[in-house]
């Protein structure tokens, strides 16, 4: 399915994808998807360091994933305003693989992808793609700066289909915590759509990429 030439934008909006800060999964490297967990301390100033940079930011819309790690960061980087919690923006349903690490599921799985195969009795990859697509809908008739705090791999999924790219191809969009992503639309270009701004930090997000300058 072709995203860009479906939903053709009706403005120049600019989605501003938000990784939730450190867990203490994240530090483990197990997969959590549903599970409901908190961030650390150090994940707590990851997201304050970053709603440092986004406080010259006007957003129209604030969409939050229901999960606490993503609304806690929501919390730290933007104060005063109540996000729309989204079902979309949920991270990938792991299914029988939440909490596992990707070694171990490869030592019993060779050349496993999550992007590729899915996990048993949670998400597949059309699932997700599915997923992805239906929230770049929804953000293509939407207008102004949009907030987006989410998760790794749904945000991965969600910066692929924004391009028009095979899920699969969300492997190589890597996302850290408390990191910054731009989604947004070529300026000469506009049905063009565009990755301003990739896995960018509080310490490595330049300040004219955010302001548009």
């Amino acid at each position: 399915m072709s995203i860009a030439n479906t939903y053709p934008p009706s403005n120049q909006s600019r989605i501003f994808l938000i990784r939730h800060g450190e867990t203490a999964w994240a530090l483990t490297g197990q997969h959590t998807g549903r599970t409901d967990i908190p961030l650390t301390t150090h994940g707590e100033v990851e997201a304050y360091n970053l709603g440092r940079l986004l406080a010259t930011i006007s957003f129209s819309q604030i969409l939050c994933s229901p999960l606490k790690r993503a609304q806690q960061t929501c919390a730290a980087c933007i104060s005063g305003k109540s996000p729309v919690i989204i079902p979309e923006l949920a991270e990938w349903d792991y299914g029988e693989y939440e909490g596992r690490r990707s070694a171990d599921i490869l030592q019993q799985r060779p050349n496993w992808n999550i992007y590729q195969d899915g996990c048993p009795g949670g998400e597949s990859p059309e699932q997700i793609s599915t997923r992805a697509d239906n929230l770049i809908m929804r953000l293509h008739e939407s207008e102004g700066n949009i907030a987006l705090f989410t998760h790794g791999q749904i945000g991965s999924a969600i910066g692929a289909r924004w391009i028009n790219l095979p899920l699969v191809e969300a492997q190589h969009l890597s996302l850290s915590t408390a990191s910054l992503s731009i989604l947004s639309f070529d300026a000469h270009h506009p049905g063009v759509p565009v990755i301003a701004l990739w896995n960018a930090t509080a310490s490595t997000s330049p300040r004219e990429s955010l302001t548009g300058n």
